[in-house]
């Protein structure tokens, strides 16, 4: 995936050389997740990995993913094994998600640990667990929504007027921003049922291509690879999201864990992450060869890889970054008030991006922020 327009040039600076971190494993007290008594204790009570080195906290460690090329630190981190190699023995179980609100209760019932997941479940996650149940700890990836219409019903944005345009999911983050870009044209569209100027048609993402093709609907604000999918069948690229946001950047995947998790196995946690920010660095200076992962984990998940005609077009729009994009999320939280999906929530604490940050210190590399809405 060559690099385009700028959305790559800051996650880029910020993920190279990512070394010399296995010294943050003994430094986990700073962490503020208990006293250095503790942590030590613990350490010296596990037994040795079979490498020699010593075994973390968890022999498990469940991750949740969606089967999309937006969570692509994922389908990657996992087919190439980028992930588990960090863990020193720790086994990964993977889990795959099709949507946001299955993962969260996934995280909320404690059948999963660390999930992939974009900013309105977790957002949605956070505000009903009213900030007991998940920590966002890192991005994953910007970018890679499109909107794709019929090019002979839209020739310009205006057309969409009076036009049935797909989301995927009521509040979902793709939903919310289209909802917020219907309001700034001036429109009105009741959120709850979809109808107004323009008719939003909530679609799950594996059928709105045929919807497409039917003519049910006119085009779709949809992340990839839906996106491209509709582009294979006629559809034109009449808007690509990342022009709306500042530097086109913009959050579309976290990496959130359970609390619970996070507080009893900040050494797995950081493990993790460490395997993240590699498999972040290994995408951006392997492009083609991390694309065919992707596709490979893929048709591992759902026994269909992409078309070369769609996820060609599709992987160069995406941009896996360590970066989480705190502001974005706050705003896309400030969009979704506005539609009166949400009402005004409380997001101090949604955030910690301590373990995030200190591998990247290690690397030489600058803190990401939290936009004010850290753990205290």
């Amino acid at each position: 995936m060559p690099a385009t327009r700028d959305t790559r040039k800051t996650p880029r600076r910020g993920l190279a050389a990512v070394a010399a971190l296995p010294l943050l494993i003994g430094a986990l007290a700073s962490c503020g997740y208990g006293s250095q008594a503790e942590k030590t204790a613990d350490a010296d009570a596990r037994p040795a990995a079979a490498d020699g080195g010593q075994k973390l906290s968890a022999s498990e460690v469940r991750i949740g993913y969606f089967p999309n090329l937006t969570h692509a630190t994922a389908l990657v981190g996992l087919q190439e094994g980028l992930i588990e190699k960090e863990l020193n023995g720790t086994k990964v179980k993977p889990q795959s998600f099709n949507a946001g609100p299955s993962e969260i209760e996934a995280l909320n019932g404690g059948s999963l640990d660390i999930g992939f997941i974009g900013p309105s479940p977790s957002i949605n996650g956070y505000v009903k667990s009213k900030g007991s149940n998940l920590r966002i700890i890192s991005g994953s990836a910007s970018g890679g929504v499109k909107l794709v219409v019929n090019p002979d019903k839209i020739k310009t944005l205006d057309d969409l007027k009076g036009k049935k345009i797909a989301t995927p999911q009521k509040g979902n983050t793709q939903d919310v921003a289209f909802l917020n870009w219907i309001s700034e044209k001036g429109w009105s569209v009741d959120p709850e049922s979809g109808k107004g100027d323009v008719s939003v048609v909530r679609t799950d993402n594996k059928v709105t291509p045929d919807a497409f093709k039917q003519g049910s609907i006119d085009g779709a604000w949809v992340p990839e690879p839906t996106a491209s999918k509709l582009v294979s069948d006629g559809g034109s690229v009449l808007l690509d999201e990342g022009s709306l946001w500042p530097g086109n950047k913009f959050v579309i995947t976290n990496v959130i864990v359970s609390q619970k998790f996070l507080k009893e196995h900040p050494d797995v946690v950081e493990a993790v992450l460490r395997g993240t920010v590699k498999t972040n660095e290994w995408i951006h200076s392997n492009q083609d060869k991390a694309k065919a992962s992707a596709n490979a984990r893929l048709l591992a998940e759902t026994g269909k890889g992409l078309d070369p005609k769609v996820i060609d077009p599709a992987w160069p729009s995406i941009s896996v970054t360590d970066d989480p994009l705190a502001a974005t999320l706050k705003k896309q939280s400030e969009w979704a008030v506005k539609a009166k999906l949400l009402e005004s929530p409380d997001l101090a604490g949604i955030y910690d991006l301590t373990l995030l940050n200190k591998v990247l210190k290690a690397a030489g590399k600058p803190p990401v922020s939290d936009a004010g809405l850290g753990a205290k």
